[in-house]
């Protein structure tokens, strides 16, 4: 029975793209492209989840020590018969766990619409025990979609150390007009296209070559919710009065 579940350190920075391009050649030789994607490149689409009154929303902008979301993904181009990803992403202080289990898309549309209480083992999932957390989770909170979000990522893994991935993700768009994966990637840019966002994933601690690295090029940690910036850019009017939005243009950095 597939399932897939991580628990990993994750350290943010938002880059420039001349910064990126630095980087990349600086950790080269410690590296290799991920098996998935052209070179380590694929486009991400995820459709994300929230509630009528933005519990997800205001758990991540407000940095509570545990919060969690809900998301549907799939990578490049997949159509209703492809496989998509439904998977919960759990965060307590820097530690990320996440839980998904794959399904074809149209079997995940199916289980969204689904109004007459059909058993979840009716449904064609890689694991039903996966279904029944996020199922949850979905009731709990009243969850909905509410956007998509999409961007183009370069992957990379160190070649001497199987645990610590490097991810960078790029042209960085959204939109809530059009909430169906399987039409593709397209959105508008909620972060300056000029900047990168970079996530070191490690199981304990970042190497100290890579640390150096990272500080001679000036590499900031900063946190670049992807999720809060894309919902200030969209539904910035529903949101209250003076919440403080997300820096992320390139002189802002």
């Amino acid at each position: 029975m597939a399932i897939e579940s991580f628990r990993r350190r994750e350290q943010k920075y938002l880059i420039t793209r001349e910064q990126y391009v630095e980087l990349v050649n600086r950790i080269n030789p410690e590296m290799r492209p991920d098996r998935f994607g052209d070179d380590g490149r694929y486009t991400v689409t995820s459709l994300y989840f929230e509630s009528r009154d933005h519990k997800i929303y205001f758990e991540t902008k407000n940095k509570l020590k545990y919060r969690q979301k809900l998301r549907l993904r799939v990578y490049n181009n997949t159509g209703l018969n492809g496989t998509a990803f439904f998977e919960v992403k759990q965060k307590h202080k820097k530690l990320v766990n996440k839980r998904r289990m794959l399904l074809p898309l149209s079997e995940a549309y199916r289980y969204l619409a689904d109004k007459s209480d059909t058993s979840l083992e009716d449904f064609e999932t890689s694991n039903t025990q996966v279904l029944r957390e996020i199922d949850y989770f979905r009731q709990f909170y009243n969850l909905y979609p509410e956007m998509v979000v999409s961007y183009d990522r370069h992957a990379l893994h160190c070649i001497s150390d199987p645990d610590l991935r490097i991810t960078f993700d790029l042209n960085l768009r959204c939109r809530n007009d059009d909430l169906h994966l399987e039409n593709g990637s397209n959105g508008i840019h909620f972060i300056d296209n000029d900047l990168v966002v970079l996530e070191v994933k490690v199981n304990d601690s970042v190497p100290l070559w890579l640390t150096r690295i990272l500080q001679n090029l000036n590499c900031e940690q900063r946190s670049a919710s992807k999720f809060c910036t894309s919902m200030e850019t969209l539904k910035s009017e529903s949101l209250p009065n003076g919440v403080y939005k997300e820096n992320v243009v390139a002189g802002g950095i």
